[in-house]
C-alpha cells in the first residue's frame, strides 16, 4: 500500500499525512511541484519527529510518479469528490496507491483519467468535501483493513 500526494498545497497537511504514513509503516509519494518550499516549518510542525522514519519519495512531476507506478505493478486509486465509486463499495488491492489531489485544485481531467478507480468517501450532500488529511486517513484506514496491513 502507498499513498500520493498530487502537488499539495499546504505544508501542514503534508506533515500531517506524512506522520500518519509512518504511523501505519505506509510510503508516500509527494508528486511535485508543490505549493511551499519542502523546507517549511508548517511541513516540520506537522510531521513532527516522524518525518524522518517516513518513506517519503519526491517525484518531479506525474509522469515520473504514473511510470514508477506502472513499474512497480501499482494500481492507481484517486479519492476525488468527483468519484463513482463509494469507499465502502471499493475493494483494495495489497499495492493500490491511494493519490490525492492538491487542495485547492484537486487534479486535471489527464490525471483523473488515468486512475485504475476514482472512489467517494460519502458524505452530507450540502457538503463539499473534507479536510485532505482527514480523507487520507478515512481511506487509508480502510484500504488497510480490507487488505490486512495493519501494523503489528
Amino acid at each position: 500500500m502507498r499513498l500520493a500526494l498530487y502537488q499539495p498545497d499546504i505544508a501542514g497537511n503534508t506533515g500531517t499525512i506524512i506522520r500518519l504514513c509512518a504511523c501505519f509503516g505506509v510510503a508516500i509519494d509527494i508528486i511535485e511541484p508543490c505549493g511551499f518550499p519542502f523546507s517549511d516549518k508548517q511541513l516540520k510542525r506537522s510531521s513532527m519527529d516522524y518525518a524522518a522514519r517516513a518513506d517519503v519519495t519526491r517525484r518531479i512531476n506525474f509522469e515520473n510518479f504514473a511510470d514508477a507506478m506502472n513499474r512497480g505493478g501499482h494500481r492507481i486509486i484517486l479519492l476525488t469528490s468527483k468519484g463513482d465509486t463509494r469507499l465502502p463499495d471499493t475493494e483494495f488491492r495489497a499495492d493500490d496507491v491511494l493519490l490525492l489531489g492538491s487542495e485547492g485544485a484537486g487534479v486535471p481531467d489527464d490525471v483523473h483519467d488515468r486512475a485504475a478507480l476514482c472512489v467517494r468517501i460519502p458524505m452530507q450532500v450540502e457538503f463539499r468535501s473534507l479536510n485532505i488529511a482527514v480523507a487520507a486517513g478515512i481511506a487509508l484506514n480502510e484500504a488497510l483493513r480490507q487488505t490486512g496491513q495493519y501494523p503489528a
